[in-house]
């Protein structure tokens, strides 16, 4: 039974790009994919429950192997990118006493000012 998936803009252009370049279809191309991230993690180069390990701070990430290394780094920087429900409450906190600081929509770091309190 076919099943819907919601995937982010640049997943799927990707998964576009490889699919026209090697006259694939989207379906097929995500299918192709899967196989493939299935037989990596199922091969002996590949150890799931390492990565998993170093992501939780259980494992040293340099002892990772390369093709480890590379879906840990992918994985880590995706959850370095989304802050964790503390951290959001953390820094409302901090904005609501005008203690906060962030970045303006051209990435410059901005502080506070007196009226920033809400």
């Amino acid at each position: 039974m076919a099943q819907s998936v919601k995937l982010a803009d640049d997943v799927m252009a990707a998964v576009r790009r490889e699919a026209d370049l090697h006259s694939r279809s989207v379906a097929g191309q995500i299918t192709h994919w899967l196989r493939l991230g299935k037989a990596i993690e199922q091969s002996g180069a590949y150890d799931h429950a390492r990565v998993t390990a170093a992501l939780d701070g259980r494992l040293d990430p340099v002892e990772l192997r390369e093709e480890e290394a590379i879906a840990w780094l992918d994985a880590f920087t995706e959850k370095m990118a989304t802050p964790a429900p503390t951290e959001q409450a953390f820094f409302a906190e901090r904005r609501k006493l005008g203690r906060g600081v962030g970045l303006d929509a051209a990435g410059n770091l901005v502080h506070a000012g007196p009226d920033a309190a809400r």
